[in-house]
């Protein structure tokens, strides 16, 4: 059988792309891509004989998850996303209620792990880390007006998002942020 990400049979056909979903799934709902191959089979509901033989290895299954991350988050926060004309409080507020939702804890967790991979020299990881850092600058230069003020609320965003891993409590970083972006706003009007 050739796995080229079409349909491989199993049963009638399994299609790699469900494969792939089941795997992200698996890691989001772990929070880690640390899954042993058991525990990722058990949880897409598939022999892992069978999960080797559709993706061929390991790697292979990390990689298709990854990149189905990279691009349902290159959705999800695409600038075109978000309403043009309002201040970058809204938007950065807009961005922290995704963020901080319940339904989101497993993938910040796993990008979390992501990060943790970039940190100890995976090349994978770190162009993971690389392109989620400019999807962001790309998005909130729409709202900023340079680029350093931008990596600010990134960085602070960034921090604020670890604390609120660490308590649960998304406010302390909201009441933050938009002291940020307060700040930012009251010294472009002055700029004017």
């Amino acid at each position: 059988m050739v796995h080229r990400g079409d349909q491989v049979s199993k049963r009638g056909t399994t299609d790699l792309t469900d494969l792939t979903k089941g795997c992200l799934g698996a890691f989001v709902r772990s929070g880690t891509l640390d899954l042993s191959l058991d525990q990722l089979a058990s949880d897409v509901g598939i022999s892992k004989r069978m999960l080797v033989h559709y993706f061929g290895g390991r790697e292979a299954i990390e990689e298709q998850a990854m990149t189905l991350l990279e691009n349902r988050l290159r959705a999800q926060f695409a600038p075109e996303n978000f309403p043009s004309g309002v201040g970058v409080q809204t938007v950065i507020n807009a961005l922290w209620d995704r963020t901080t939702n319940p339904d989101s804890k497993g993938v910040l967790l796993l990008v979390m792990d992501l990060s943790r991979r970039a940190w100890n020299g995976s090349p994978r990881a770190t162009s993971f880390y690389q392109e989620q850092q400019r999807l962001w600058v790309e998005l909130l230069l729409r709202y900023v007006p340079d680029k350093n003020t931008v990596e600010d609320v990134l960085q602070s965003f960034q921090g604020a998002v670890l604390a609120y891993l660490i308590t649960g409590n998304p406010e302390p970083g909201r009441r933050m942020l938009n002291r940020l972006c307060t700040r930012f706003e009251t010294r472009w009007k002055s700029r004017k």
